[in-house]
C-alpha cells in the first residue's frame, strides 16, 4: 500500500522573518533612492514606512489572492515568501508562493492566475487615489517627451557607443559637446492609461508649468501597477501565461513568443531596461505550460470574461518607458 505524501509543516517564522526584512530593505531603499528634500528625520522615516507599507500591502494581496484561490480549488500552495533586496531597485524582488500541486481544470487555472493581479489592483487603486489626494503641487521639471528611438534604447546606446569608439580611434571628429547620457535632474514616472485616468479623477487637469510631488503611497501604488503589468504578460507561467493557456491551450506558446517580440522591440527602440524582462521571460520562465489534470473540462464563459478583464488591465497598465530621467 502506497503511503500518502506528507507535506512539511509551514515555517511561519521564515515567512515572518522575510516579511520583516523586506519592510527594512524597502524602507531603506526608498529613503535613499527617492529623496523628498531636506525633511526632518521623523518625517523621512514616516515617508519610508508609508512607501513600504503600501507596497507590501499590494504585493501581499497579490500573492494571497493566488494562495486563497489555490486552496479553494484544493491545490497545495505555500504562504507568500517576500524577497528582500538590499540597496537595489525598490528593495524587494516582490513576493512568491509555491504551488506544489497540479491544477485540475482550466477554470481553476483562470481563478488562481487572475486572483493575484486583480487582488493587487483592488488594493493599489484606493491607495493611489488617497496618495494622489495627499500629493503636493510643485513646479514641473523641464519638458522631456518620449523620443523615438528612445534615449536609453539599445539602438541609441549602441549608436553613441560606436561614435565614442570612433572618436577614440581618431576616425571621427569629436562632437562640439560631450553627450551626458547618464546624468539627470529628476525621475519621471511615466503614466499608464490607468494612472492618467486616476490623476484626472482626483486632480483634474494639471496647470501649465505645474506637476505633483508624488506622495510615497503614490510611488508604491505606481510600482504596484508595474508589477501587475509584468505579471499579466501572456508568457509561460506568468499570471497572464496561465490565462493564455486556459484560453488557447498549446497555441498559447505562440502568444508568448509574440509577446517576446514586443519586448525585443521595446528594448531596441524605447529602453534597454526591457532586456531584463525579455531574458526572464525567454530564459527563466520560457513559453511552455504544464497541462491541467482534467483538460477535457471546457472553460466557462465567466472565466473567459475574467480573462478579458485581466487583459484590459494589462493594456491599462502598459508603459513603453516606465521610468525616465530628465537629462541635463
Amino acid at each position: 500500500m502506497e503511503s500518502a505524501t506528507v507535506r512539511p509543516a509551514p515555517r511561519l517564522w521564515l515567512h515572518l522573518l522575510l516579511f520583516v526584512l523586506t519592510v527594512g530593505t524597502t524602507s531603506f531603499t526608498f529613503d535613499n533612492a527617492f529623496p523628498s528634500g531636506p525633511l526632518p528625520d521623523a518625517e523621512r522615516l514616516t515617508h519610508a514606512l508609508a512607501f513600504s507599507a503600501a507596497l507590501l500591502a499590494i504585493l501581499g494581496a497579490h500573492e494571497m489572492g493566488h494562495y486563497v484561490l489555490a486552496r479553494l480549488h484544493g491545490v497545495d500552495a505555500s504562504l507568500p515568501y517576500f524577497i528582500p533586496l538590499p540597496y537595489l531597485g525598490i528593495g524587494t524582488l516582490g513576493a512568491v508562493i509555491r504551488i506544489r500541486g497540479r491544477i485540475p481544470t482550466r477554470d481553476a487555472l483562470v481563478d488562481i492566475g487572475a486572483a493575484g493581479p486583480l487582488a493587487g489592483l483592488v488594493v493599489a487603486l484606493p491607495l493611489l487615489v488617497w496618495g494622489l489626494a495627499h500629493s503636493e503641487w510643485v513646479d514641473a521639471p523641464p519638458a522631456s517627451g518620449l523620443s523615438f528611438p528612445g534615449d536609453t534604447s539599445l539602438w541609441n546606446i549602441g549608436r553613441h557607443a560606436g561614435e565614442w569608439a570612433l572618436v577614440k580611434l581618431s576616425l571621427l571628429a569629436p562632437p562640439l559637446e560631450e553627450p551626458r547620457l547618464f546624468g539627470y535632474q529628476a525621475i519621471i514616472f511615466s503614466d499608464s492609461l490607468l494612472m492618467r485616468g486616476l490623476k484626472w479623477l482626483v486632480l483634474g487637469g494639471l496647470p501649465a508649468g505645474r506637476d505633483i510631488q508624488e506622495h510615497p503611497v503614490v510611488i508604491a501604488g505606481w510600482f504596484g501597477l508595474l508589477v501587475t503589468l509584468l505579471n499579466l504578460m501572456p508568457v509561460g507561467q506568468f499570471d497572464g501565461g496561465h490565462l493564455a493557456y486556459a484560453l488557447w491551450g498549446r497555441h498559447a506558446r505562440r502568444v508568448g513568443q509574440a509577446m517576446a517580440l514586443v519586448l525585443l522591440f521595446l528594448t531596441l527602440f524605447y529602453t534597454v531596461t526591457w532586456a531584463v524582462w525579455l531574458l526572464v521571460a525567454t530564459k527563466l520562465v520560457g513559453f511552455g505550460h504544464p497541462e491541467v489534470t482534467r483538460p477535457s473540462e471546457p472553460l466557462g464563459l465567466g472565466r473567459k470574461l475574467v480573462c478579458g478583464l485581466c487583459f484590459l488591465a494589462l493594456a491599462g497598465c502598459a508603459m513603453p518607458v516606465p521610468i525616465r530621467m530628465v537629462i541635463w
